[in-house]
């Protein structure tokens, strides 16, 4: 259910949920036990409204961005340096990162943060290599072929977001996948910093530069995609946009999608964590707090049967909040309406509860972890087992964290080589397989009373329908 809640109650509506917090709860209850889908439904017949989610509207945002990417459309480069001033607080004389500015960032890159994304990108590119997809040609009949070819973007806009944190991370995820697919050429975007002059963040550099990226723009949020659209003075425009960023990036890429192709609008981060007994409760709360530090509308999100589990995970909540760095960020994600402890009657009521979250990311924390994996349907990313943390997955697992949120892994994926490749096919008939097949096609097209159509083939002939 969807009410506000108060300290010391439970809340019941006309659900079939509750959710409840204490005084000294770090993170609510919402209780599903009783609900139809302990029986074997689907997650089809779970009510997503029970389940935690961050409330964004990005349709009002719409109307907040119309006038900022019309802007860059007309001004270009002149609207980005003013919009640099205006919301990162910092006056440029260009948006185009100098190539000097690049290779001082990786020279200054500290030794082990290097180490470690050579690694990261190293994973990676094991990775998305194999998903590289090759042409296929299919022998329809006789004389006639259909090929699938499979053809890169031409040009890619690739934004990393600035904000609460720094992304070199997100330049790999970005980057490795349209290098793999062969995209010709790429261009990255961050916002500017005023701690370092303008310039996006240095080790957000030193990775473009790691990676062989030698086109970086310091532009940020609706404004960078809008640059990417239309294009500037100093930027080409781009056919496809990929990458995370908050609300007014996600809605000028909703405004915008048509003119360019984006790979999905992201929202807050999210995990979900499907556990029984066997977890071990620290790890559970250890793994929440990872994604709750990235914002304060990060969802985080304990699926169990357990109720020992969901105390432990709460009293251990309590005491790594309180010893970690961004303690008031994470407090205020885990306290948020978009975070809670979802009490189930069985795993297979917690997998169609998981199913109908469409986590981001979704840990499986559970006896026989691999099984019950492998029956999940809806999730941006797998983590199996107490090994496998979403923290691999952020930096140097080899799998892509550009994840589809807000539960929309339920139809799409996350970023990939296929994300910048097009599938092209290429019918090639000769004239004895065309006539072969001339009668259905006319027949089809009489029966969608479009007679052209069929008019087409029977152009090429002396061909007339038999009596």
């Amino acid at each position: 259910m969807r009410e506000s809640w108060t300290y010391q109650c439970v809340i019941r509506g006309v659900g079939r949920g509750s959710r409840s917090a204490t005084i000294d709860r770090v993170i609510s209850r919402i209780d599903l036990r009783g609900a139809a889908a302990a029986e074997g439904s689907p997650a089809a017949g779970i009510d997503r409204d029970l389940l935690p989610r961050a409330e964004l509207d990005v349709e009002a945002a719409l109307e907040k961005v119309r006038p900022i990417c019309e802007d860059v459309h007309h001004r270009g480069t002149a609207a980005l340096i003013d919009y640099a001033e205006r919301f990162d607080g910092v006056r440029i004389d260009r948006v185009r990162v100098p190539a000097e500015a690049l290779a001082r960032a990786l020279d200054g890159l500290d030794p082990d943060v290097r180490a470690a994304l050579e690694e990261s990108i190293r994973r990676a590119r094991l990775v998305h290599r194999e998903q590289r997809r090759t042409d296929a040609t299919v022998k329809v009949v006789p004389g006639g072929t259909v090929t699938e070819r499979w053809v890169p973007v031409e040009r890619v806009g690739l934004y990393v977001p600035g904000g609460n944190a720094v992304y070199p991370s997100s330049v790999v995820m970005n980057v490795v996948p349209a290098q793999e697919a062969g995209v010709a050429s790429l261009a990255v975007s961050s916002p500017p910093q005023k701690d370092f002059g303008g310039l996006p963040h240095p080790t957000i550099l030193a990775a473009c530069a790691l990676l062989g990226v030698d086109e970086v723009y310091a532009a940020g949020g609706a404004q960078a995609v809008a640059m990417f659209a239309y294009g500037t003075e100093e930027c080409r425009p781009a056919q496809l946009v990929t990458g995370p960023g908050n609300i007014w990036v996600a809605a000028a890429k909703r405004l915008l999608k048509g003119r360019i192709g984006i790979d999905a609008e992201a929202g807050p981060t999210e995990i979900a964590i499907l556990a029984d007994d066997t977890a071990d409760a620290s790890h559970v709360a250890a793994d929440l707090i990872s994604q709750a530090e990235h914002d304060t509308l990060a969802a985080a999100v304990l699926v169990t049967p357990s109720e020992p589990l969901a105390e432990a995970v709460e009293a251990a909540l309590a005491t790594q909040v309180a010893a970690t760095k961004h303690r008031e960020r994470i407090t205020e994600a885990l306290a948020g309406r978009q975070s809670g402890i979802v009490l189930v009657d069985s795993l297979d009521h917690g997998l169609a509860v998981v199913d109908a979250y469409a986590a981001e990311h979704l840990e499986i924390q559970t006896e026989n972890a691999a099984e019950v994996a492998a029956r999940v349907r809806n999730a941006g990313a797998v983590f199996v087992g107490p090994y496998a943390p979403v923290s691999l997955g952020d930096y140097c697992a080899g799998s892509n964290h550009v994840l589809p949120t807000g539960g929309c892994a339920c139809h799409s994926s996350g970023l990939s080589v296929q994300s910048f490749l097009r599938g092209i096919h290429v019918v090639d008939y000769t004239r004895d397989a065309l006539a072969e097949v001339t009668r259905h096609v006319v027949t089809l097209a009489e029966a969608e009373d479009l007679p052209a159509h069929g008019a087409a083939l029977k152009a090429r002939f002396d061909w007339k329908v038999p009596e």
